[in-house]
Formats: structure tokens, sequence, C-alpha cells
């Protein structure tokens, strides 16, 4: 007994444990889902439409940083430097202090020697004439380098000090600089050239989504279709084997139905598969989750009404197409940049400056230092005269890509106006199938309907009443194809005519 209550409580702690939790088993509610709602779902999560988003922050704060160069620009600077050999300087002559005052010292000295010498004869026994003159030279000091002369300079001055302090402020200013004028305008086009990148990203998540969209529902309605098939195959199985058991109909009869019902559940279970890739499609493409369930709302019969009203307000101008947008702005941009290599023969005026001041000193003690200011304002001037040729040769070599983009745009609108007429052509045809297969649907469900009645009443076989319900199924998908080409098609014309859905254009 033991034995057997441990067991069952080991049962029941592996049925709890591998029971989900009460979150786990909540399910999570279903996607509703129209189109408009999935194409904003995957404009905010697609990754390609956010990094061309990110790439238009980019190209603006590149614009700003070209523009900064507009404004001036002021540094701190500081500077200290230590002398290892002084500089010497040479005044040869001009500037000989000594021989300029030598003329001037001698006319004025000479009296008062002489009257000295003459004194000195008279009153000091044993003096002879010329001795004070000796004396005076004898004992002159002769110039040392810390007089300013030195024997090893040859008769230079050292100057200078050992400490070189210098600190203050350097500004530069660009006044007239045509070059840059025209890069910043570049950059603008930059700007302008991402947004159109970023808006031709949408263009093209929006057509994957409404093909993907038109793709579920074609999917959804086909399985409607088999299934209603499969539903009608059952049902008259159902009713000939209870004709057949009352002796009423053959075998052979009840063996076609069963047959029939076979035949029709692989299509069905296709068509189950079908859809259920559609619509994983569909999520991924929006950027949900895989284990997300959706509901699509709606039917291809719901776009009926709206094919003939579309095909008349067709407009057919390539003024929003985005390749076509991108390829004039990547015009403008070789335009200006031949207008940039162009401004390259015109002057730069620029304007600079400092503020500093400087002190000079033989020892560390900074708070005995004297600092003196020194500042200056220069306007530089700058007339490009010749670079070898490069300017001219820049200049021939953007003529000649502006002349291949006249030629590669001629291409593109010729290849644009061919897609357009085509997909307006397949528009109009799908429309056609669709008034046909319309016609067709109404028609096999009554043929259908009467099949039924005859078979019932015995005046009508089992084989008139199957091909019924495949022409039934036949024109039904038929029908729905034909809608979904239109879709399509209309999807791949907006793409390239450039045309949003209101929503993104607002925003």
């Amino acid at each position: 007994m033991k034995m057997i209550s441990g067991k069952k409580m080991m049962v029941w702690g592996l049925l709890f444990a591998f029971l989900p939790t009460g979150k786990a088993q909540e399910a999570q509610p279903a996607l509703q889902l129209t189109l408009d709602k999935a194409i904003e779902i995957a404009l905010s999560e697609s990754p390609s439409v956010n990094v061309a988003n990110l790439e238009i922050q980019k190209k603006k704060y590149a614009k700003k940083s070209a523009q900064s160069a507009l404004y001036p620009q002021i540094d701190a600077i500081g500077q200290y430097q230590r002398t290892l050999q002084k500089q010497v300087m040479y005044m040869d002559g001009a500037f000989d202090i000594a021989g300029m005052l030598t003329p001037v010292m001698e006319s004025a000295l000479t009296p008062v020697i002489a009257g000295a010498e003459q004194t000195f004869q008279q009153d000091v026994p044993g003096y002879t004439s010329g001795d004070l003159v000796k004396n005076i030279e004898a004992n002159t000091p002769k110039p040392t380098p810390d007089d300013g002369g030195s024997s090893d300079s040859g008769g230079g001055i050292t100057v200078g000090r050992d400490n070189n302090w210098t600190a203050g402020f350097n500004l530069s200013w660009p006044l007239v600089v045509p070059t840059l004028w025209k890069s910043l305008q570049i950059s603008s086009l930059d700007v302008e050239l991402s947004v159109e990148k970023a808006r031709a990203s949408k263009i093209d998540m929006v057509n994957a989504i409404r093909k993907s969209f038109y793709g579920v529902l074609l999917a959804q309605d086909s399985y409607q279709v088999l299934k209603q098939s499969y539903d009608n195959a059952v049902l008259n199985y159902n009713d000939i084997k209870n004709k057949y058991n009352q002796g009423l109909v053959a075998e052979f009869d009840l063996i076609r139905a069963d047959v029939r019902v076979k035949n029709v559940k692989p299509n069905v279970i296709q068509a189950q598969n079908a859809l259920n890739l559609a619509s994983l499609s569909l999520k991924a493409l929006m950027g949900v989750d895989m284990d997300q369930s959706i509901t699509i709302s709606g039917s291809l019969k719901d776009y009926e009404e709206g094919l003939f009203a579309e095909i008349v307000s067709i407009d057919t101008s390539l003024v929003n197409n985005s390749a076509l947008r991108q390829f004039d702005l990547q015009n403008e941009q070789l335009q200006k940049t031949l207008e940039l290599y162009k401004a390259q023969y015109l002057p730069t005026i620029a304007v600079s400056g400092s503020y500093l001041y400087m002190s000079m000193n033989n020892d560390f003690k900074f708070g005995d230092y004297k600092w003196n200011p020194y500042s200056f304002v220069t306007l530089n001037v700058s007339i490009p005269i010749f670079n070898g040729f490069k300017k001219q040769s820049d200049i021939r070599q953007t003529k000649v890509s502006l002349e291949q983009m006249k030629w590669q745009r001629e291409d593109v609108v010729r290849n644009l106006k061919l897609a357009i007429n085509s997909n307006v052509n397949n528009m109009t045809n799908y429309v056609e199938q669709v008034m046909s297969t319309k016609d067709a649907v109404a028609q096999a469900q009554k043929g259908y309907e009467i099949s039924q009645k005859l078979y019932d009443t015995g005046m009508g076989t089992l084989l008139d009443l199957n091909d019924a319900q495949l022409a039934l199924t036949q024109t039904s998908l038929a029908f729905n194809q034909a809608i979904y080409n239109y879709l399509a098609s209309k999807a791949d014309l907006d793409k390239t005519l450039g045309i949003e859905p209101d929503f993104i254009v607002k925003n």
C-alpha cells in the first residue's frame, strides 16, 4: 500500500510539474488586422525603414558639421619653451654702441686727462707723462658674455632667457570661401536625398505589405471555397449513403461520392497550409512575433466595387516616382559639384588673430613673473593661380558625368513608362476577368443548385452533380484570383508612381 501511495504521489507530482502556469494558459489575444493597420505596424517595426530614418539624422548632423566652418574658431593656447642654447645677435657696427660712444668719450675726456697729466707732472715727483692713460686702459674690464659679448661669439650679443611662457587665444574666421558655400549646398542635397531614400524604403515596404496582405486574403478565400466544396461533397456523400441504405441508388454512386470526398480533402489541407504560410509571411514582413495569432478583416470581394473607379482615376504622372526623384537629386548634386570646381578659381578671404601673454625668466618663481601682452590681427587673401591643371580636369570630368546622367535619365523614364503601361494594361484585363468570372460564378452556382435538384428527383446523374460542383469551385477560385491579380498590379503601379497611403503622407 505504501508503494502504491508513493507512486501516486510521484505521478501527481509529475503532472503538477508539467502543467502550465496560469499565465501560460492564458491565450494571447489575436491581433485584428486591416490593411492600414498592417502597414502602420510594418513601418514602425521595419529595420530598413528605421535605418533609412537614422540615415536622415546622420546627414543632418553632417550638414551642421559642415556649417560650423562658417563660424569663427577660437582656441585657447598655452606653451612653455626651455632654451637650451641662447641665440646670438650681431650688430655689424651699425648699432655698435661702443664704437658710437668712443668719439664722444674721447672728445669729452681728452681735456680732463690732459689737465690731470699736467697737474701730476707739477705736483707728483717722478710722474712720467702718459702713465695716467696707461693705468686707465689697464684697469678697464674686457666685455664678458653676461655684458653682451663673448670671445666665442665673435662680437655677437646673446639674447633670450632660459624659460619662455606663452598663454592666450587664437582666432580664425573664413569670410569669403566660395568652395565652402558650394559644399554646404551639396550637404543640403545630401539631406534631401536621404529623405527621399527613406520615402522609397517606406514605399517598398508598403508595396510588400499590400501584396502579402492580399495574398493572405486570397489564401483565406481560396480555403473557404475549397472548404465549401468539401462540405458539399460530404453532404452529398451522406445523402447518397442514406439513399443507398434505402435501396434508392446504386453502389456505384456511393463509391463515386466517397472518392469525391477523398479527392477534395487534400486540396483543403493544401489550402490550409497555404493560408498558414501566407500569414507567417505577413507577420515576418510586419516584424510581429511568429507565435502571435492574427485575424485578417474582410475578403477580396470587399475590393470589387472600387476596381472600376480606380481604373478611371489613374494618374500616370512620374512626379512622385522615388527612383526618378533620387536621380534628379543626384544630378543636382553633380551640378553643384561642377560649380564647386569652378569656385576654386575664386579668391578666398579669411581673418586670423591672436591675443597672447608672454613671460621670459631664468627661474621658476612664478609669483615674480612679469607678463607682457602681445596681440595681432591678420587679413589673409589667397588667389589661386596654378595647380597643375587639376581644376580643369575635374571640371571636364564632371561635365562628362552630367552628360552621362542625361542619357541615363532618358532610359530610366522610358523603363518607368513601360512599367506603368504594363501595369495599367494588366489592371484593365483583370477587371474584365473579374466581370466575366463574377457572372460565371453566378451561373455555376445556379447550375449546381439545378444539378442538385435534378439528382434528388432522379432526373440527373451524380456525374452531372460533380461536374457542376467542380465548375463552381473553379470559377470561384478564378474570381478570387482575378481580384488578387488586379490588386497586386495596382500595388506595383502605386509603387512605380510613388504613391503613399494617406496616413503616411500626413505623418
